[in-house]
């Protein structure tokens, strides 16, 4: 049953007791068995995130993980980043082990101290590391045997089972010298790999708990003019709350009353706070600065912002790259590939040399080296602390599929309005004639066009500081311009072809535009000034497609305007005249775009409106800007939350350096394994050794994934 075609309800699921890639495939084949059941199992998160279908309920999907040998419960919030389950069942085996394996090792391999029965002593000793620090292998050995499956711990539990009755058959028979100090290191050093993965795996996960913690737990409800303290999820859209300087914001508002500095870096990464007064739009859990402010909610619950990030970022860890599905398959016939090879290896050295202490030797030490946990761990570890760290940086990365996609593309497609510009108009330049004063005109043009509506006369408003005069016998002219009386002057702004003839300085101010919106200022019908008018460059565009550049990518404008703006802006930021497409209806983007992809190029789209969601579905990678619409932000695969230009070309490189950090893990978990296994089963690999480097060969995958943590762009 595919979720595409009948109506499916998300569920996330914890899962307990997994221990390696094998345990994750089994979980996700069982699930997956269900009908209108559409399962992906993670390792690193210990998470299952499933599609269900009508009449499937979560008590279903829990038994199946339970029929399977493993434990699954609802998930809840928790904000606590001590030690996990896992952490505390394994340091205490691991504590006892370490004692008791120090004197094993020390009898067992300094001949001085080979006394009469010395074997029994090590033994004795051996027998509670193998047993009850050993017990979390065996007993998930025993689980999978019963449901007739292997996993990683199946290795371990016959290559600690093997050694110790192989040492037990030697004491017995007094043919030999045992081999204790094999099963208690391996043991050790098992436990020791299994409590440091635990632990990185819970520091890979910290940004999202980060994000978990952000939200404000109480608010200050104003109601009938009366404060009082409620919790945060009682608040409804409509509630009016108070916000107190250093107090976190409850939810998504708009400023209702006084003014404040919002420290919005939790959500953008910003460091500079964002001042905001009544009419202005703030997003919950961000810490107001330094005012008391009024906020009526506009979205609570599952709508905040908040809450849409952590949603996009727990489906994108829990979901799996193409590589990490090939990872997968391969782990689930490795342990038994291994096992026959340990047999094989085991009946070749009997065979061969009739040596059973060698023989039993390269048996178990293909059993211990053999472990597919790294390879389990080699991709969603990276996944999961990449699309971490960019939410930490405003990058919402919507799954591992883009990712990849991010890596390959080569040509990016840009829109201008909100995009590369502001999406405001604003006073670029004025040129003066002979006679007036700057100032002078700029306050008088704005006090006529105070009292207009257009876009162009709002620019030249704002480029004004102080109050205006007041302006009588106002008239507007549709298409032209205004024009009124300002202190006792005529004053007209508009079109330069609705008064008298320019001098020719202006007439050059028009003409050399580039682009920009012109217009003319005449007082007391004498042409003043030109006032040019703009689209603002965002602050940082131009470095933006410099970088783009040096990334490989050929930056490309498509835009609604028309050309001679759109080649203007794009001469600003540094794209190509060839590489610009003006005057496009939102359908003719999408043409664009799916012409470059037919020749076979690799596109990203970069847009904010409701005009660029077709194209930003359309592209490889579409990158939305959090400025922008919410249809824009549905439709791309990163949303930029920032919606800044220069998150750009760090969305492309934080996908290239978590891209970088896969291979790099890929490599070692295959590597080790190809390299490790043939040199244990011809004897020259002590199983000690082969402990400690399948230990350390699962915590390096991690560690080296934790590297993106420190990712800066």
């Amino acid at each position: 049953m595919s979720p595409d075609t009948v109506r499916t309800t998300p569920v996330e699921l914890a899962i307990g007791g997994m221990t390696c890639a094998s345990c994750a495939t089994r979980v996700e084949k069982k699930l997956n068995r269900m009908d209108g059941v559409n399962a992906t199992v993670n390792l690193a998160t210990e998470r299952a995130h499933v599609l269900v279908a009508e009449g499937v309920t979560t008590a279903d999907l829990i038994s199946t993980v339970e029929k399977t040998g493993y434990t699954a419960q609802v998930p809840q919030a928790s904000h606590d980043d001590g030690d996990t389950d896992q952490e505390r069942v394994l340091r205490p085996r691991l504590v006892l082990a370490a004692v008791l394996t120090v004197p094993v090792v020390a009898v067992s391999m300094v001949p001085a101290l080979h006394f009469d029965g010395w074997g029994w002593l090590a033994l004795a000793l051996t027998l509670p590391v193998v047993t009850w620090a050993a017990w979390p292998f065996h007993r998930a050995t025993g689980i999978n045997a019963r449901h007739g499956a292997a996993t990683m711990d199946t290795l371990v539990s016959i290559g600690i089972t093997a050694a110790t009755l192989w040492s037990i058959t030697i004491l017995i028979t007094g043919t030999g010298e045992p081999y204790l100090e094999i099963a208690t290191v391996v043991t050790t050093f098992l436990l020791a790999g299994r409590l440091l993965e635990a632990r990185a795996r819970r520091h890979s996960g910290a940004a999202l708990r980060s994000l978990l913690d952000l939200g404000a737990r109480d608010v200050n409800l104003l109601r009938g003019g009366q404060e009082f303290r409620a919790k945060a999820e009682e608040l409804s859209v409509g509630d009016l709350f108070v916000v107190r300087p250093g107090e976190r914001i409850g939810t998504d508002g708009v400023v209702t009353e006084g003014s404040s500095d919002v420290d919005e870096s939790m959500l953008t990464g910003e460091p500079v706070p964002v001042h905001v007064k009544p009419g202005s739009t703030v997003t919950g859990a961000c810490v107001n600065g330094t005012g008391r402010i009024v906020v009526e909610a506009t979205r609570v619950g599952a709508d905040t912002t908040l809450a849409r990030i952590t949603r996009i970022v727990q489906e994108a860890q829990s979901g799996k790259a193409r590589a990490q599905r090939l990872a997968d398959r391969v782990s689930s016939v490795f342990v038994p590939a291994v096992i026959v090879l340990s047999l094989l290896s085991l009946v070749l050295w009997l065979a061969i040399t009739g040596d059973v202490q060698r023989a039993g030797i390269a048996a178990v030490s293909v059993l211990i080296i053999a472990c597919p946990c790294a390879l389990g761990l080699a991709i969603p570890t990276a996944l999961l602390v990449g699309t971490g760290r960019g939410a930490q940086l405003g990058i919402l990365i919507r799954g591992p599929q883009t990712l990849e996609d991010a890596q390959h593309v080569d040509v990016i497609v840009l829109d201008k309005t909100g995009t590369l510009t502001e999406g405001r108009m604003s006073l670029a330049d004025i040129t003066m004639t002979d006679g007036f004063e700057r100032d002078e005109v700029l306050r008088l043009a704005a006090a006529v066009e105070h009292a207009g509506e257009h876009p162009l006369g709002r620019a030249v408003v704002a480029a004004v500081d102080g109050p205006l005069p007041t302006v009588s016998e106002f008239s507007s002219t549709r298409g032209l311009g205004v024009e009124g009386v300002v202190e006792g002057r005529h004053v007209r702004v508009g079109r330069p072809s609705w008064g008298p003839n320019l001098p020719e300085q202006l007439t050059q101010a028009v003409t050399s535009a580039h682009g920009r919106t012109a217009i003319v200022a005449w007082i007391d019908e004498q042409p003043a000034a030109v006032l040019t008018i703009a689209d603002t460059i965002k602050p940082g565009a131009r470095q933006a497609i410099t970088e783009l550049r040096a990334l490989g990518l050929t930056p490309m404008l498509a835009t609604g305007d028309n050309a001679s703006t759109a080649r203007a802006v794009a001469s600003s930021v540094g794209i190509a005249p060839d590489d610009v497409f003006a005057g496009l209806m939102p359908e003719e983007k999408v043409a664009v775009v799916e012409r470059l992809q037919t020749a076979g190029r690799r596109v990203a789209m970069v847009g904010d409106g409701v005009n660029d969601a077709a194209a930003l579905a359309t592209a490889r990678l579409g990158l939305a800007l959090g400025t922008g619409t919410d249809a824009a932000m549905e439709a791309g695969d990163i949303t930029l939350v920032r919606g800044e230009m220069e998150s750009v070309p760090q969305a492309i490189r934080l996908s290239r350096a978590t891209s970088r950090i896969v291979r790099q893990n890929l490599g070692w978990a295959f590597g080790y394994n190809v390299a490790a296994i043939p040199l244990a089963a011809f004897g020259l690999l002590n199983p000690m050794i082969a402990g400690l480097a399948m230990a350390l060969s699962s915590v390096a995958v991690v560690t080296n994934s934790l590297r993106l943590r420190r990712f800066q762009g």
